[in-house]
C-alpha cells in the first residue's frame, strides 16, 4: 500500500466514523422498517471528501469500463470487484469497514457479511455516461444460500433525469405500491434489503453522468455451484464481460494474491468456501 492510498484510506475511515456517529440510528431503524426495508441517508459523506477521495479514482477507472446493451433490460457501463482490488483499492477498504458492516447489521437486524473474494459483483462501479443509459425495473434477488443486502452510494450525479426509482410495498399485497425517485449526489446512501425493493434507473438524458458505487452484503456466503454458474454466466454477459471475469495474476505489491484461470474454468469451477446452499434469483 502506498502512502498514498494509506492516507485516502484514513481519511474515509474518519469521515466515516464521524458520519455514523451523526445518524439518528433509532429515526433511520424506523424509517427502514416503515419503507418495507429501505433507507434514503442524503449526504451520508461529505461531497466534498467524495469529490476529493473517490472521484480521482473513479476517473483513473474510465478506460476499464465495460458497456453493454440488454434490449428490454439495461444500459451502461460497469467495473467488477476485481478490477477495484487491483487499481482502486480504496472503494474496497470503505466496503469491508468493520464499523460501516456493524452499522448495517444493526440497521437490517441481521448479521452481514461482505460477499466472498470470488464474487465479482460484490463491489462495482455502475457508470450511465451515454444517452438512454438505464437499468430496467428488477429485484435484487440472491443465488446464496442467505439473504442478500444492497447499499448505494451516489458517486456522480450530473443529471436530474438518470434517477433510481423505487416502488415500496410491490411484494406486500396488504399496502398499497408507492412509488419514490431519487437523484442522489455525492455521498447520499440507498439501503435495502434486495428482494423486497423493486426498482428501476431511468434513462440519462443527452450531456449528463451518473456513477454510483454498489456494495452487496449477505448472511450466508454459501452458494450451490450451478448457481455459481448461472452467477457467473449473468456477471459476464450483462456487466463485465468474460475477460473481467477472470482473476488475473497480482503484481508484486498487490494483495491479497488472485490466481490466474482459464476464462471456462472460472465460469464453471465451484467457488472456494461455498458450499451447496440453495437461493433464490440473482438480481440481473
Amino acid at each position: 500500500m502506498t502512502d498514498r492510498v494509506a492516507a485516502q484510506e484514513g481519511e474515509v475511515e474518519r469521515a466515516l466514523a464521524r458520519a455514523l456517529a451523526g445518524v439518528d440510528f433509532e429515526g433511520a431503524r424506523r424509517k427502514y422498517w416503515e419503507q418495507n426495508e429501505c433507507l434514503f441517508l442524503d449526504r451520508f459523506l461529505p461531497p466534498e471528501l467524495v469529490e476529493r477521495c473517490f472521484l480521482p479514482e473513479v476517473d483513473k477507472l474510465r478506460p476499464n469500463v465495460h458497456r453493454n446493451y440488454i434490449p428490454g433490460h439495461k444500459k451502461g457501463g460497469s467495473i467488477s470487484y476485481y478490477t477495484l482490488a487491483e487499481k482502486a483499492p480504496l472503494f474496497l477498504a470503505f466496503y469491508k469497514s468493520p464499523a460501516f458492516i456493524d452499522f448495517l447489521s444493526r440497521l437490517t437486524g441481521a448479521r452481514l457479511l461482505p460477499c466472498p473474494e470470488d464474487d465479482p459483483h460484490a463491489c462495482a462501479l455502475y457508470f450511465y455516461t451515454e444517452p438512454g443509459d438505464h437499468m430496467g425495473f428488477h429485484y435484487d434477488n440472491s443465488y446464496y444460500k442467505g439473504a442478500r443486502y444492497t447499499v448505494l452510494m451516489g458517486l456522480v450525479q450530473r443529471t436530474d433525469h438518470c434517477r433510481l426509482v423505487a416502488r415500496l410495498y410491490k411484494d406486500d399485497p396488504t399496502r398499497e405500491t408507492r412509488e419514490i425517485q431519487w437523484a442522489y449526489g455525492p455521498g447520499a446512501l440507498v439501503i435495502f434489503n434486495g428482494p423486497k425493493l423493486y426498482h428501476a434507473v431511468t434513462p440519462l438524458a443527452p450531456g449528463g453522468e451518473r456513477v454510483v458505487l454498489t456494495m452487496e452484503y449477505v448472511t450466508n456466503p454459501e452458494m450451490a455451484v450451478f448457481r455459481r454458474f448461472v452467477s457467473n454466466m449473468k456477471d459476464a454477459i450483462a456487466y463485465f464481460g468474460i475477460r473481467a471475469l477472470i482473476r488475473r495474476a497480482p503484481s508484486p505489491s498487490s494483495s491479497p494474491p488472485h490466481p490466474t484461470h482459464d476464462p471456462l474454468t472460472f465460469i464453471l469451477s465451484p467457488p472456494r468456501g461455498r458450499g451447496q446452499g440453495e437461493g433464490g434469483e440473482e438480481k440481473r
